[in-house]
């Protein structure tokens, strides 16, 4: 039975003909691109074909991409940058409380020195608009709302947020880590200030990403050395990383049209599947406005890492929003913000799907996930308990 892979929201394969892209400056284009004899230039040229591609990608202009190692440094970037060059102009930052962990904690970091409002969610995980307009002051320095959240897939009213934000004259950041490559994205349209992408999410390297920044938006580098980047982002390029996220961008473009009417057929059928053959179960994330290949469920008195356990000896890879599978006992902070009690939190798979994702994988998960359930709920003093109420 060959394996099933589930898990494309943590990472994806990387694409063949992005490793064919990438092969000649390992070995034969390997000038550093800040040299200037013809073996550098020959690598500066690539960087900047791929720049050239990826602000197309976006509708924006080359001179706006800094290439970063990835969107833990994106995000940690927009937002220690925009704080550092803020001066006597405010102190004031506005998140969501869903946020991934490298915005959460950059700004748990600048608590410091800085005033952050984490804005609520509602029960399928989204910000309300009307609560940024409430909380935006003259202080506000920036804003920080993902476009799609990384655990239960929810799409973000962006466009609405970022006009907010132009009103009141706030640079806008989105980290976009979960919908580059698989959403269509123009920053002009959703009002998009400053963005953060990662390559490995959609089929591209690890070790790469961007942080696309609005010209005129005022930061300061946190990291020092040379000159690359327009003295943006000290640090030798990463070339071979830079030519495949280009090549990536590349692929995505060309299909996301067909991979995401495949992806929302698969994922469809599998929430409806999971939702019918197994009892006392819930989506979790908004039921419409969600990633094409997202799937959160949660399941009543078990735990979901038992499930990831289970369902990995019969060849399926997939993830949980639970913090079990960490250090932590702590459930997920998305899924306890969108008001889901604890154990409910921790009973919950997530399952992502992929280009490579067939009709026959989601059939073997629905035929396998229940028998499992049944399995473990059958020993869990939670399900007698709940069941004799």
């Amino acid at each position: 039975m060959k394996p099933i892979y589930l898990d494309h929201a943590a990472t994806t394969p990387t694409d063949p003909a992005v490793v064919q892209a990438m092969l000649p400056f390992f070995t034969r284009i390997y000038g550093n691109p800040s040299s200037m004899h013809a073996f550098g230039q020959e690598a500066k040229r690539a960087i900047e074909a791929a720049r050239d591609g990826i602000a197309s990608f976006l509708g924006a202009k080359p001179e706006e991409i800094i290439f970063t190692s990835g969107g833990t440094e994106s995000n940690n970037f927009i937002l220690k940058g925009i704080a550092a060059s803020a001066g006597n102009r405010g102190n004031h930052i506005i998140t969501s409380a869903i946020e991934h962990h490298a915005v959460l904690e950059s700004c748990h970091y600048l608590e410091q020195g800085f005033h952050v409002t984490y804005l609520p969610v509602d029960r399928f995980g989204l910000v309300d608009p009307d609560d940024v307009k409430r909380n935006i002051t003259d202080k506000t320095i920036l804003i920080s709302v993902m476009h799609a959240n990384n655990e239960i897939g929810t799409i973000e009213p962006i466009a609405e947020i970022g006009q907010i934000a132009r009103k009141r004259g706030v640079p806008f950041h989105t980290d976009a880590v979960q919908t580059f490559g698989h959403l269509p994205i123009s920053v002009d349209e959703l009002n998009i200030d400053a963005l953060s992408a990662s390559a490995h999410k959609f089929y591209g390297p690890k070790g790469v990403g961007i942080l696309y920044l609005r010209r005129g938006t005022r930061i300061q580098s946190f990291m020092h050395g040379g000159e690359q980047e327009r003295k943006r982002r000290a640090s030798t390029h990463n070339v071979t990383g830079i030519v495949g996220f280009g090549k990536a961008v590349e692929l995505a473009a060309e299909g996301m049209e067909k991979e995401t009417r495949q992806e929302i057929f698969l994922r469809d059928k599998l929430i409806s599947g999971i939702l019918e053959q197994i009892e006392d179960t819930r989506l979790n994330g908004h039921p419409v406005h969600r990633l094409p290949n997202n799937v959160n469920v949660s399941v009543a008195y078990i735990e979901g890492e038992s499930m990831i356990l289970n369902l990995d000896m019969e060849g399926i890879a997939v993830s949980t929003g639970s913090a079990c599978t960490s250090a932590s006992l702590e459930p997920s902070h998305v899924l306890t913000a969108i008001g889901l009690p604890h154990e409910l939190a921790h009973g919950s798979l997530r399952l992502t799907l992929g280009r490579a994702t067939t009709e026959a994988d989601i059939d073997r998960t629905l035929d396998v996930l229940p028998g499992i359930v049944k399995k473990l709920r059958a020993i869990s003093p939670l399900y007698k308990k709940g069941k004799n109420k």
